[in-house]
């Protein structure tokens, strides 16, 4: 199952979204420079980056008007923007974690829960949630089990419980046919969550064909199928009223619920990244196929809100009519509540995700990039932005006596710096050194430049040319701002 959903590959895009707007202005795409005249904040390379806030205090280090950070922390206050992983699962869930405004934060390591393994070099977390469900599973199969097995007692617990674990050992197998089919196709997996409505399998890049896409989505009812199958066949040697014949029937018809629930044609559901594909091979567009696979989601949440309710009090789910009233009615009603909000916010997000993915090819590190001035280390601040003002840069490199950048001055340190101390503060005393992962070639854009930045959080880096030559700065702020706005962006 797909909660976040996604339009395949990003597509490329002409827009003026890539160039960061209020800010710095940005270079052109082949080369050029800002209008030295262009207006900057006095003493400074450029206006630094105004934040929510167009009052506050300059000196603060706030998301955006400060993109630098202090001596002693180098992670800016946002990392570079995250593109969504994608999610395939073999129950709903509750979709990204990004809103439509937002770009999505930086998580260090996958996380989520208790650590059970790394099977194929991928973690499975068991998250706090599932425990609430398997406690209420225990009870309410306990609860059955004391109407066929009424000898077992109070035991009848430990095997709910039993149940309630054998259950999510198959929503796992569920999940790992996902991960193998995406390792397969060499897309990477971060890790398998199991949580209160099934299991979710984090795959962090899109198939590259509808055909991949098809099969990617299809593994995992399948396997469910196929359990299904297994249990069917070691039912029928065991005896009928006993405690592993209601284990095996209860086991094979909650595998045979998971395939057909995740086989419905409509995301954040498997069928719905199926019909993605179908779509996507039809078109040749993969954007049309989320949005028809999501807005089919979209009619299936309805159709369970209103639907699910109506039969269990129709007695066609296999109860009695008469018994399905009460507090029994209620609990149904809440369970097509949730289950209709799952499926609406995932069908919601696969919709957000797949305009964010196609706007993705716009977020150019040329278009971004600011202008620099390279200045020698012991240049006193006043003297650097002199020379930053005078030919239109927007940021300093401070390089040493062969010309060969050593650090960035950081823009965050220079709004701190008074002016009437800035004659006497040397650039090198506001810089930051240069590591391996801060330098960015000129010609990386959408997905590719956001993985850079992402694996080497800084606020500011050097971009630079093929041939090693500078071309500029590239704020983590200016590549943040560009993101919001390709995503308030219509597709």
């Amino acid at each position: 199952m797909d909660v976040s959903g996604g339009s395949g590959h990003p597509r490329s895009g002409n827009d003026e979204s890539a160039r960061p707007q209020p800010g710095p202005t940005a270079p052109a795409a082949d080369g050029a420079h800002p209008d030295p005249a262009a207006p900057t904040t006095p003493g400074t390379p450029g206006p630094a980056p105004q934040g929510p806030d167009d009052n506050q205090d300059p000196g603060q280090n706030n998301d955006d008007q400060n993109p630098g950070q202090n001596p002693d922390h180098t992670p800016p206050p946002h990392s570079p923007p995250r593109p969504p992983a994608h999610h395939a699962g073999g129950e709903p869930h509750g979709g990204g974690k990004s809103g439509p405004g937002r770009p999505p934060q930086r998580r260090p390591e996958p996380g989520g829960g208790l650590l059970m393994g790394r099977p194929f070099g991928v973690p499975v977390y068991v998250a706090p949630s599932w425990f609430l469900v398997a406690a209420l599973i225990t009870w309410v199969f306990g609860g059955q089990l004391d109407r066929v097995l009424p000898e077992l007692g109070a035991a009848r617990y430990l095997v709910s419980l039993f149940f309630a674990v054998a259950f999510y050992a198959s929503v796992l197998v569920h999940e790992l046919a996902h991960t193998v089919a995406a390792l397969r196709f060499k897309l990477p997996v971060r890790r398998i969550q199991l949580q209160f409505f099934g299991g979710v399998s984090e795959i962090e890049k899109e198939a590259e064909t509808p055909g991949r896409e098809f099969v990617l989505a299809f593994v995992g009812p399948l396997l469910s199928l196929v359990l299904a199958g297994v249990f069917y066949l070691a039912l029928l040697p065991v005896e009928p009223g006993t405690v592993p014949g209601v284990l095996l029937a209860g086991l094979m018809i909650s595998n045979l619920i998971v395939a057909a629930f995740n086989l419905l044609p409509g995301l954040p559901l498997d069928g719905g990244r199926m019909l993605r594909a179908i779509v996507w091979k039809i078109t040749g567009k993969p954007m049309h196929g989320t949005v028809a696979a999501a807005w089919v989601g979209r009619a299936l949440a309805v159709s369970v809100l209103i639907g699910l309710p109506l039969l269990t009090q129709s007695g066609a789910l296999g109860s009695d009519a008469v018994d399905n009233v009460g507090m029994d009615t209620v609990m149904d009603a809440l369970l097509a509540a949730i289950l209709a909000a799952i499926i609406w916010t995932g069908a919601g997000n696969s919709l957000r995700m797949a305009r964010l993915r196609e706007h993705l090819p716009e977020l150019r590190a040329r278009a971004l990039t600011r202008r620099a001035v390279p200045v020698p280390a012991d240049t006193p601040l006043s003297e650097a932005l002199r020379r930053a003002n005078a030919s239109g840069a927007r940021a300093l490199v401070v390089v040493d006596t062969e010309g060969g950048p050593v650090s960035l001055v950081r823009e965050a340190a220079i709004v701190g710096v008074p002016e009437h101390r800035r004659p006497w503060v040397a650039v090198s005393t506001l810089a930051q050194d240069l590591t391996d992962g801060m330098r960015v070639s000129a010609e990386l854009s959408g997905e590719e430049l956001l993985d850079a930045l992402r694996a080497n959080p800084a606020s500011e880096y050097l971009v630079i040319e093929e041939t090693g030559e500078i071309y500029g700065v590239l704020s983590a702020a200016d590549v943040e701002r560009a993101f919001v706005k390709a995503m308030a962006r219509p597709s």
